[in-house]
C-alpha cells in the first residue's frame, strides 16, 4: 500500500506540472503534439525493454485476443485524453482542465464502486460528498456544460480501472499501448513531413528538443501511476488525484494569469476540505486498526 501511494503520488505531481511544460508547445497543433508524444514515448519504452531483455511477454499478449482488445481500448481512451489536454492548455483552458481532474476522484469512487465493489467507509463517502458539492458548485457557477472537463474526466476514469485490472504490469501495459497507436502516429508524422510540414521540419530546435523530450516524460508518470493504480484502491487514487489539479490551478492562475473569480474560491475550498477529512479519516482508521 505504502510504495503504490508513493508512484501514484509521483505521478500526479508530475501531471500537475505538465502546463509548464506543453506551454512550450504553443506553437505546435495539440494532436501534432500527441503523435509526436506517442512515437518518442514508444521509442523511451522499448529502450528500457531492450536494457532489461524483456520482450517474451508481447508475442504472448498479442496474441491473446482479449488482453489486446482491453489494451486497444485503453490506448484510444488515453489518446483522447491526451488530445483533450493539450488542447486546453494551449487554449488558456488550464483551469478547465483541472476541473476536469477534481470530477475524476468522482469518477474512480463511482467507478470502484459499481466495477470493482468496493465499499468506501462513511468517513471516505462524507469526503466524496463534500468533494461533490465543491465540483457541483464549480460547474453550476460557469454557467455552461464544461465539456473539457468531463472529457477529461471520464476518459481517464476509465483508463485507470481498465490498467487496475488490466493483464499486463505497468511497463508491459504502456508499451502495448504506445504499440497499438505508433503506426497511426507515425504515419501521420512521416506524412506532414514528406509534404514539408509539421514541426519536425518547420519549428525551430527548441520545439523539436521539447517534443523529443516529450517521450520519457509522457511514459515516466503513466508507468508510476499505472505502478500505483494496481497496489491501491480506486476510492483512494481518486484522493490522491487532487494533487494535479491543485498544481494546475497555481499554475493556470499565478504562472498563467488565468482569471480566478473569488465565487471560484468557494468550489475549491468545498474540495481542499474534502482533502483534509479524507486525511484525517484514513489516519483515525489506521490507528484504530
Amino acid at each position: 500500500m505504502h510504495s503504490g501511494v508513493i508512484y501514484a503520488a509521483l505521478a500526479y505531481t508530475a501531471w500537475g506540472l505538465f502546463p509548464i511544460f506543453f506551454k512550450q508547445l504553443a506553437s505546435v497543433n495539440a494532436f501534432e503534439v500527441v503523435m509526436h508524444r506517442t512515437v518518442w514515448s514508444l521509442v523511451f519504452l522499448l529502450g528500457v525493454l531492450a536494457v532489461r531483455k524483456h520482450w517474451a511477454w508481447l508475442g504472448t499478449a498479442l496474441r491473446a485476443p482479449r488482453v489486446l482488445g482491453a489494451f486497444v481500448l485503453s490506448a484510444v481512451l488515453l489518446a483522447a485524453n491526451w488530445c483533450t489536454y493539450v488542447w486546453a492548455v494551449q487554449n488558456a483552458h488550464v483551469l478547465d482542465a483541472s476541473l476536469g481532474y477534481f470530477i475524476l476522484p468522482l469518477v474512480n469512487v463511482a467507478l470502484g464502486f459499481v466495477f470493482l465493489h468496493e465499499r468506501p467507509r462513511p468517513g471516505q463517502w462524507l469526503a466524496v460528498a463534500v468533494a461533490a458539492a465543491g465540483v457541483l458548485w464549480l460547474t453550476v457557477q460557469a454557467g455552461r456544460l464544461p465539456w473539457v472537463a468531463l472529457v477529461l474526466a471520464i476518459t481517464f476514469g476509465f483508463y485507470g480501472l481498465l490498467r487496475k485490472v488490466g493483464a499486463l504490469g505497468a511497463l508491459e501495459g504502456l508499451t502495448l499501448e504506445t504499440l497499438v497507436l505508433s503506426p497511426l502516429a507515425a504515419g501521420c508524422l512521416l506524412w506532414w513531413g514528406w509534404h514539408g510540414q509539421g514541426a519536425l521540419v518547420q519549428a525551430d530546435t527548441a520545439t523539436v528538443g521539447w517534443l523529443l523530450l516529450g517521450g520519457p516524460l509522457t511514459a515516466i508518470p503513466l508507468l508510476l501511476f499505472a505502478a500505483g493504480a494496481r497496489r491501491v484502491s480506486m476510492s483512494t487514487m481518486g484522493i490522491l488525484q487532487y494533487i494535479s489539479p491543485t498544481l494546475q490551478l497555481l499554475i493556470g492562475v499565478w504562472l498563467y494569469g488565468e482569471p480566478f473569480e473569488p465565487v471560484r474560491a468557494v468550489g475549491f475550498g468545498l474540495i481542499w476540505a474534502a482533502l483534509v477529512v479524507y486525511s484525517l479519516e484514513g489516519w483515525w482508521n489506521s490507528r484504530r486498526t
